[in-house]
């Protein structure tokens, strides 16, 4: 269900005949309750205040959306907040901290990336996709918004993948250099400049944490420096020459010059600062951001980034709930970084890194891949065992005594020689037989 919409954005799976999304909620729901109910959970303090902050977060915006003048944006954007965010948190923690679950996830990852990539490259060489979306029934707000999320499936799968060649030895690192560079030339065909940070991101952080909780600094700044010198040389190859980068459309947005302008973010940011403070402190309500900035109904216009938004809409109650929660949540992975093992520790950077670079320049509060990140995030705090299963029953009888079993006549085993037994033996001896007249006495 994380990767849904990306899966969406493929050619082979955009014209399924039901919808992708509801299909992996109705698998969800049931083998998420089967994996809380075999497992016995053990969760750290520190993730009580941004799990607090999470739920005053959900009711808030509930309360908000009661003074929304929207008709449209409230009632689609209000249910994916409270119905699936806290389904997704909950998926997130569970995944993170189940070590079954989370190889699986990660295998999955790396399938659905790679799937991704090509799928679109062949779209769109064939021209059957348009930045991710069919071309056949695009609509221009949808088609933006799969080709962001195609692009965060190839940046999840490349920071994986990175972690896989920086754990392999000699030969075996080829293979995974490799889907490392397919997937980054992936995230340059459909646009999304988000995408392609978070690779970058997700590339070079992931392996370098892994390698900094090893105690080894070195490497971390070496894979990290390394990183950053092939893409630096990457992007001016294509730069150099205007034939390789034909096609590439994130290479052309890149170019493009200030890109928060070019790409209206600033004029979005700008918008809900100024309406934050004309309707502080409660907002504007649920979903109202669009229609107070002159856009209407028009969902896809939020402010495009987390905080801007729960500030424009909920007010500063929402802003310091979102803190809360997701600022709460970095700091605690922060403290609990250095108690988990190092390969999950990256694993989960390699999977949030993309996704936190989007909650501040890309999605809104609605999108499920937000929460889910933050469960992952919180995943750290999570020990988990599996459930005890009762044993065959024993028939009940008398405890055995840790003291062997007394003779019912020990007293008459006592030796007679013992000094505490002459008290006992006295009673039993038989006197001597008197001597008959006469005869010698006898030696005492």
């Amino acid at each position: 269900m994380h990767f849904a919409g990306a899966l969406k954005s493929a050619p082979p799976l955009a014209r399924l005949p039901f919808d992708l999304t509801a299909a992996a909620a109705a698998l969800l729901l049931p083998s998420l309750a089967l994996l809380l109910a075999t497992r016995r959970w053990r969760v750290s303090p520190l993730l009580g205040p941004p799990l607090l902050a999470a739920g005053g977060l959900w009711l808030w915006l509930v309360l908000a959306g009661t003074w929304s003048p929207s008709v449209a944006v409230l009632p689609d954007k209000l249910p994916e907040i409270v119905l699936l965010g806290p389904a997704m948190l909950l998926a997130g923690l569970a995944i993170g901290a189940d070590a079954a679950a989370h190889r699986r996830f990660c295998a999955a990852t790396l399938l659905i990336g790679g799937f991704v990539a090509a799928a679109v490259a062949l779209g769109l060489a064939a021209g059957t996709v348009v930045l991710g979306g069919d071309a056949a029934t695009a609509n221009p707000d949808l088609a933006r918004v799969q080709y962001q999320l195609a692009g965060l499936a190839m940046a999840c799968a490349a920071g994986l993948a990175a972690l896989r060649a920086t754990a392999a030895r000699g030969l075996a690192r080829l293979p995974w250099l490799a889907l490392v560079a397919a997937l980054a030339a992936g995230v340059l065909l459909p646009g999304g400049r988000t995408a392609l940070a978070g690779l970058g991101l997700a590339v070079a952080l992931a392996p370098s944490l892994r390698f900094l909780l090893q105690g080894r600094a070195g490497a971390a700044l070496a894979w990290a420096g390394a990183v950053a010198l092939a893409g630096a040389l990457g992007l001016a190859a294509l730069l150099a020459d205007p034939g390789r980068a034909a096609g590439l459309r994130t290479l052309e947005r890149l170019t493009v010059g200030q890109m928060a302008e070019s790409s209206g973010r600033a004029a979005l940011w700008g918008e809900a600062l100024r309406r934050a403070g004309e309707t502080a402190p409660l907002g504007l309500g649920t979903g109202a951001f669009t229609i107070a900035a002159g856009h209407g109904e028009r969902r896809g216009l939020y402010p495009h980034n987390h905080a801007l938004e729960a500030l424009a809409e909920a007010g500063l109650p929402g802003l310091l709930l979102w803190l809360g929660a997701f600022g709460g949540a970095l700091a605690a992975a922060l403290r609990l970084l250095p108690r988990v093992p190092p390969e999950r520790a990256a694993r989960i950077a390699a999977l949030v890194l993309p996704v936190a670079l989007s909650l501040l320049v890309s999605t809104d509060l609605g999108n499920r891949m937000a929460w889910f990140a933050l469960g992952l995030t919180l995943s750290l705090g999570l020990e988990v065992r599996p459930a005890a299963t009762p044993g065959p029953r024993r028939r009940a009888g008398p405890a055995a005594s840790p003291h062997p079993p007394t003779p019912a006549f020990a007293p008459l085993a006592v030796p007679l020689s013992a000094p505490l037994s002459a008290p006992l033996a006295a009673p039993l001896a038989v006197p001597p037989a008197a001597p008959p007249p006469g005869a010698p006495p006898v030696p005492a």
